[in-house]
């Protein structure tokens, strides 16, 4: 399906925007808006982000002065139908929701593709068989679909997959949750990671899903969570990898009062990015990270990180499993995420990852965002930061990190792409040499 934004009123009508996959569209004065409006006075710099995830939609206002509109009515937020109005200023779009399968007229041609309204079709929950109806391409289309409440329930209680023994729930996150299993052909000790889709999907973007996942299992490195299997069970995708003892790198700050001594921090980031460097050399992006999808294993000073989830946020937002993720007023989602990656969810490529990493390591080493984000800042302070605020030097949150260390991890998070380290394995060179001489 395919969500357009016509230009309908305003200085550059006629204008459109169409997206058949996840995105987000920045609207404002700046110019690195995707819709940039120099000359409309009404429009703030930064003034409201859409986040498409068709046949959805969502508008979130990003603190604009004037304010952002919605069929007339001033909103901080809303989701998106077909045939909505959005303004600022002299500026009005037109949401078009249409579906990219051609429509069969009654003399029997074809129209053409895009110009037809999406189907209705009726769903039935996997779990629990409750019906719902949600938009298709086509009436015929194949869809997968599990209800909010199902969702949560699954997630608590997974349901076991066939060939693994079940020991125990270990993690939950927005994808689905992770079991701790053993497998019955050998007994070893593996990890089972269930996906459920947060919206009805078609069978053809789950089987596209799965397809992306076998990709990226092909990464084989000492510091990339070993892949071992994939597969569907009552409809569920389930990915099962190695197990690693230990906890991730989130955890373990935690449990040493929020954050780690620069030195296990050193050891931690130089194995991720030697994890990076490996994939990006194979045109591959993890676009997640965090502390939280690196793992870490034994004891200081012999650490073992190992990275996670490599490339499943991509194959998940992008397979339209995600529905929109800005909806809610938690950031998480997107507090790591350099400002390129925010105004363009679908081309992330390796520099992105180096961001990702420079804001791990601060946080690790000091227990806070480096903008200045506090813990309950919400969607649209987050975005703001990203782009305007300048990152809060790590001497003035902690003391006792060498200033050539702190000065790697920072030189990561510049703003502007060409100011970032060039590649993961010129930032380990860099973060061991500076180590050595702190």
């Amino acid at each position: 399906m395919r969500v357009s934004l016509n230009v309908v009123a305003g200085p550059q009508l006629g204008r459109t925007f169409s997206f058949d996959q996840h995105d987000t569209f920045l609207i404002g004065r700046g110019e690195d808006a995707h819709f940039c409006l120099p000359r409309d006075r009404f429009f703030s710099r930064h003034h409201c982000i859409l986040e498409i995830a068709p046949p959805q939609a969502f508008i979130r206002d990003l603190g604009s002065t004037n304010g952002t509109f919605v069929n007339g009515l001033r909103v901080e937020t809303a989701y998106l139908n077909s045939g909505d109005r959005i303004q600022g200023g002299e500026t009005v779009l037109e949401v078009v929701v249409s579906s990219d399968a051609p429509a069969v007229t009654p003399s029997g041609n074809l129209q053409s593709a895009g110009a037809t309204e999406p189907s209705l079709v009726t769903v039935t929950c996997l779990n629990c068989n409750i019906p719902a109806s949600v938009a298709a391409n086509t009436p015929a289309t194949e869809m997968t679909y599990v209800c909010e409440e199902c969702r949560e329930k699954l997630r608590a209680n997974p349901q076991p997959i066939p060939g693994y023994q079940m020991i125990r729930v270990i993690g939950q996150g927005g994808m689905g949750s992770v079991m701790l299993a053993r497998a019955e052909r050998d007994g070893r000790a593996v990890a089972i990671k269930t996906l459920l889709p947060e919206v009805a999907v078609s069978d053809q973007s789950l089987k596209r899903f799965t397809r992306e996942i076998e990709v990226a299992s092909s990464l084989k490195h000492p510091h990339i969570v070993e892949y071992v299997e994939h597969g569907t069970h009552n409809n569920v995708v389930y990915l099962v990898t190695e197990f690693v003892s230990g906890m991730d790198a989130a955890k373990l700050a935690k449990h040493r009062n929020g954050k780690l001594d620069w030195r296990e921090v050193v050891q931690i980031i130089e194995q991720t990015l030697s994890a990076l460097d490996y994939a990006h050399s194979l045109g591959f992006v993890h676009r997640d990270i965090k502390e939280q999808n690196i793992l870490v294993s034994g004891t200081s000073p012999n650490l073992i990180a190992k990275l996670t989830d490599f490339g499943l946020s991509k194959s998940y937002m992008q397979t339209g499993m995600s529905g929109v993720t800005m909806v809610g007023d938690v950031a998480g989602t997107i507090a790591y995420m350099p400002p390129e990656q925010v105004r363009d969810f679908k081309e992330v490529r390796p520099p992105s990852d180096i961001y990702s990493v420079g804001m791990t390591a601060y946080s690790l080493l000091t227990a806070a965002h480096p903008l200045d984000i506090g813990p309950k800042a919400g969607i649209s302070a987050t975005v703001k930061a990203i782009f305007d605020k300048p990152i809060i030097p790590i001497e003035q949150r902690v003391q006792g990190v060498p200033r050539k260390v702190a000065a790697v991890i920072e030189t990561a998070l510049a703003k502007q792409v060409e100011l970032r380290w060039r590649t993961a394995g010129a930032m380990r060179e860099a973060l061991l040499t500076a180590a050595s001489e702190g």
